[in-house]
């Protein structure tokens, strides 16, 4: 809080998250809390006082998944789990206390920097011929570099405050995304459902979310498998 009132910065854009949905639930429960919510609020109140902008990432874990066609920016959260209830919390605290705010929704992000879906497996095909993948998840996959440069639009061409969907284009199952990325190795993966892997925290089982929005912002989409394949070629791995 001290830096940014000694910094006044224009436009704030929060990132920051305790992403361990699982641990969430029950040891990491204070410390989502603690991020998640208080964090963000810290941030608020903080982008209140020097009348900055606020750009905050929240998720589609807002939602309970039980819809079957996209969610738009207007339908009611009711989160499942301990994570998207922070999420939700703080778009609360953000739109009660706030004019000047862009909430963007995201799922399912990749991208260079932490730990994600696609170095995860990437690293287990390094050690296993068989992996098993969840088939009845289904949402959107998530560039990095796409959503910073969609905050960056938003921004520059003063689109309206409020909250945006923002995903690539193109819906995917967890094992449709996984067979994409390792459609050029020797590694065999198979569906299976969520009740064969069990997590403490319950995952919407669909999730995906409209694009409408973005869309009619003047901002181009590219599909998932596009930006998935961009990433790929350009990373280390």
């Amino acid at each position: 809080m001290k830096f940014i009132q000694d910094s006044k910065p224009a436009v704030i854009f929060h990132c920051a998250a305790y992403v361990k949905a699982d641990y969430s639930e029950d040891e990491g429960k204070e410390l989502n809390d603690l991020i998640n919510y208080q964090g963000t609020k810290n941030v608020v109140d903080s982008a209140k006082a020097v009348k900055a902008v606020l750009f905050f990432l929240s998720s589609d874990y807002v939602f309970d998944g039980l819809k079957n066609v996209p969610y738009e920016e207007t339908d009611e959260p009711n989160p499942q789990m301990e994570y998207g209830k922070a999420k939700y919390d703080s778009e609360r605290y953000i739109q009660n206390n706030l004019t000047s705010y862009y909430i963007i929704r995201t799922s399912w992000v990749f991208g260079k920097y932490g730990k994600n879906f696609v170095y995860t497996i990437k690293e287990l095909a390094q050690k296993m011929s068989i992996l098993t993948v969840v088939s009845d998840q289904c949402g959107r996959p998530t560039s990095a570099k796409n959503l910073v440069e969609f905050m960056y639009y938003l921004f520059e061409s003063k689109q309206s405050y409020g909250i945006y969907h923002f995903s690539n284009d193109g819906v995917a199952t967890w094992f449709e995304f996984a067979k994409e990325i390792l459609k050029n190795e020797n590694v065999q993966i198979r569906p299976v459902g969520s009740d064969e892997y069990k997590q403490k925290a319950k995952r919407p089982s669909y999730s995906v979310m409209s694009l409408d929005k973005v869309k009619s912002t003047g901002f181009e989409i590219i599909h998932w498998k596009q930006s998935l394949n961009d990433f790929l070629s350009n990373s280390d791995m």
